[in-house]
This record gives structure tokens, sequence and C-alpha cells, in this order.
């Protein structure tokens, strides 16, 4: 890493400091410096609550020249205020431009937020189809679970850019490449990569220090072919889908690993005769560090048999 990065990495230690000082006590998002003008809003885990606004993920933001690029959205339109907050604290340039890294509400349903101040929404074509078709189910989990005051003036706003596989832009200085790498989590799943600051912002291809979900619109096989994607980028620092930044090594072993396990575990459970019924006897306690291990073991195995059947 060369002198300038490590200057950097000492100057984000003393301001996570001062940040960490002068913080409430209750806040939810805390903020995580990456480069003089690349930031980390890091939610917490567990499940979507009143508390957290559906912000229970990671979220980017990036101060260019021109203004700044938020990468997701948050999970309702209060819960893209309090990114904005967090923005609001390193700068005062307005938001140009917000991207969906992927069809779960806390990627999109703040889009509104954002676009109500003159943002422009970018996605994949994967993802907006995602987003069309998943919508309502998500208002009323989200309903459920933050509560009608919570989520007050959330609304459907979806991205006004689409792209197919890649796309790439410049704003005050900054480039970002786009990559559809999905399905993975879910069917848009999207990297956005800084080439010149070699960060990458995965989005739900990776989870760290949180078991990742393999859901009933996930493809796991394909997940490992995204990761893939991204490593080969070579990234110095990943902003992941859930939880703080990461090395690509801590990457690998929390989430390539993981899924290339289950599917071999899986495999060879199916190989053997093995029913779904039966699917919870396969032994995972190798990634039982994982928060959530207990509550998604069972279901990730049963997803990749239901997945493999049909492979």
């Amino acid at each position: 890493m060369c002198v300038r990065r490590t200057l950097n990495f000492l100057l984000s230690a003393l301001l996570m400091s001062s940040i960490a000082a002068t913080a409430q006590e209750d806040d939810v998002l805390q903020l995580q410096q990456l480069d003089e003008h690349v930031y980390a809003v890091v939610g917490p885990f567990g499940n979507r609550s009143a508390e957290n606004l559906g912000n229970n993920a990671t979220f980017g933001f990036v101060v260019t020249g021109e203004g700044v690029v938020v990468i997701d959205a948050g999970g309702s339109y209060k819960g893209a205020a309090a990114i904005d907050a967090q923005i609001r604290k390193v700068t005062d340039k307005p938001v140009k431009a917000v991207i969906n890294t992927g069809g779960q509400d806390h990627r999109w349903l703040g889009n509104s937020f954002f676009k109500e101040r003159g943002a422009q929404i970018i996605a994949s074509e994967a993802t907006v189809t995602d987003h069309r078709q998943r919508l309502q189910d998500q208002m009323f989990a989200l309903g459920n679970l933050v509560g009608n005051e919570g989520m007050a003036g959330t609304e459907a706003v979806y991205a006004d850019k689409l792209f197919s596989e890649r796309t790439s832009f410049t704003l005050g200085g900054t480039t970002f490449e786009l990559i559809h790498a999905g399905p993975a989590h879910t069917p848009g799943d999207t990297l956005v990569w800084l080439p010149k600051e070699r960060i990458v912002f995965s989005g739900d291809i990776v989870y760290t220090g949180r078991m990742l979900g393999v859901m009933p619109y996930s493809n796991s096989r394909h997940w490992i072919e995204a990761f893939n994607t991204m490593a080969a980028l070579e990234p110095e620092q990943i902003v992941p889908g859930h939880g703080p930044v990461i090395t690509l090594e801590r990457a690998r072993s929390d989430t390539l690993d993981y899924l290339t396990f289950l599917r071999n575990a899986v495999g060879s459970f199916m190989d053997e005769g093995g029913s779904i019924t039966e699917i919870g006897s396969i032994d995972q306690s190798p990634f039982s560090y994982l928060v959530d291990y207990e509550i998604l073991k069972g279901r990730n195995a049963q997803q990749v048999y239901q997945e493999m059947e049909w492979e």
C-alpha cells in the first residue's frame, strides 16, 4: 500500500475517533472513512426495525469536486434522511447521484428522499425489474417491522438511468465503474468500482461478520462467480453489503468460503441420498462465528438443496 493511502488510514482513524467522541450513544449508523473522499455508512446487524428505519445494512458515499454520489439509498424515506445526516457530517455538497446495487429494500426504498433533492438514480435493468416484482412484499414487511410512522413518506421511485451489464461515469474527477455481476443474493447485484482508489462497493455480493442469506430469489452458484468477478478487480478495500469495511481476504473467509462449503456439503448430502427433510444434519459449525448463524444455517442449506435439484 502506498504512503498516501497509509496516511489516509491514519487520518481516517483520527476522524473516526473524533466522530465517536461526539456521536450520540444511540446512533444507529456509523461513519467509516476509506480515503480522503470515500466513506462507508455502516448499519447494524439484525432485522429491520423502527429504530434503524430499515437501514440494517452498509451504505456509502463519495464526495467529488462536483457533488456527492451515494451508494444505496436506505430502507425508507426516513432511512435515507439518516444516511444524508451522515453525509452532512462531512460535506454540504449536494447529492448528484444515487446508485442502487441490488434488489433488497434497503438498497432503494430511500430513493424518493434523494430524488426530491435533484439526484439522478442509477441501477441495472435487472435490479429495477427485481424492485418492481418485490415492491408489494417489501412494503408489507417493512410496514410490520419498521411501522407506519417509520415508513412515512416512503414510496417507490425507480432508477431513471438504467444499464444492462456495465456502465461508467466520471463526476468531479472521480470515475465510477458499475458492473452487474449478479444474480447473487439478488438478481441485480451490482459492483461499484473506483479504479483510481482501488475501492469496491460490493452490495450484497459480500457479507462480513454476519451469515449471508440464500433466499428464493438468490442464485448460490452464480453468487460464487459474482464474487470472483469482484475479486478479479483486486480491490484494496471492500465496502460490503453488511458489516464494516474489509480486505479481500476477509471477504473470502466470510462469504466465498461459506458459499463454497455450503454447496459442496449439500452436493455430497444429495449424492448420498439425503432428503431435504434431513438437511439440518449438515454440520456448518466452522461458520458458527457469524452473526445469525443459528437463524440462517438451516434455511440456507434448504434453499441450496432446492437450487441444486434443478441444476
